[in-house]
């Protein structure tokens, strides 16, 4: 069984103590495929340092994080830029708009998110989309933006079912974490009523850890918890969430 993690911080500085010992322990549950969002240009050379330690299991992507933009904006998308011209990438992300920290820099923001689209765009890599307290927002910039080149993962979606049919309607995936296992999380309360073919899994780590670890630090283990909440939503087996789950994100990334 192979599961895959369209999403984990694994640079984090939450894992400067034991970043190898839980990289293995998520190989050891199944757990062999990471893909790896950037932040800001602070963090490339850690991310390459892992892919370089894990080169069969580490997949990045290059991007402003919505967090991160701020009156620096514009050098911090030139270290982008530059990332994307130099290197192999599988994903432009994550990128989007967060209004749920800071308002200041909204229409940075949201020329940012468009930039980054454009040059997704240009290398035919899909985009990976934080939407926090932000749904009106990001769906305005992909209806504007709409075209056949336009995919990717609406990463950590936490929206109703009407906000889940106009993503895909947009050419994305739904990331599913930990959410879908909260009492709160709501998003268990729909999710069967969309096509298994549109989901993949994330962790977030060390985001979101999922019930019973909430509050904690996260990591790719836990995609078993993620998992098996699956499996009670779905009615299908681990084996065969596993598999669709991780075909779909081999559409989405290309590999």
């Amino acid at each position: 069984m192979i599961l895959t993690d369209t999403h984990t911080h694994l640079y984090s500085e939450q894992f400067d103590n034991d970043r190898v010992e839980i990289i293995e322990k998520a190989i050891n549950a199944g757990v062999s495929r990471f893909f790896v969002p950037a932040i800001d240009s602070t963090y490339y050379q850690s991310m390459f340092s892992l892919e370089k330690q894990f080169p069969d299991n580490i997949f990045l992507m290059a991007g402003l994080h919505p967090t991160h933009v701020k009156e620096n904006y514009k050098e911090e998308l030139k270290v982008v830029r530059k990332m994307l011209e130099n290197k192999k990438f599988y994903a432009v992300g994550e990128i989007g708009i967060d209004l749920y920290w800071d308002k200041t820099f909204i229409k940075e923001q949201q020329q940012v998110f468009k930039t980054q689209i454009s040059w997704a765009k240009e290398r035919n890599l899909p985009i990976i989309i934080h939407c926090r307290d932000s749904f009106d927002e990001i769906f305005e910039v992909l209806e504007e933006e709409k075209d056949d080149k336009l995919y990717g993962i609406f990463h950590c979606f936490t929206g109703n079912l009407q906000q889940a049919k106009q993503a895909i309607s947009y050419n994305m995936k739904l990331g599913i974490g930990g959410v879908v296992t909260f009492k709160n999380g709501k998003i268990d309360k729909f999710l069967n009523e969309i096509p298994i073919e549109h989901i993949v899994l994330e962790t977030d780590s060390p985001y979101l850890a999922p019930t019973p670890y909430r509050g904690k630090r996260n990591d790719s283990s836990y995609l078993i918890n993620i998992l098996d909440k699956l499996v009670e939503i779905y009615g299908l087996s681990p084996e065969e969430i596993a598999k669709i789950t991780t075909q779909n994100s081999k559409e989405v990334f290309g590999v």
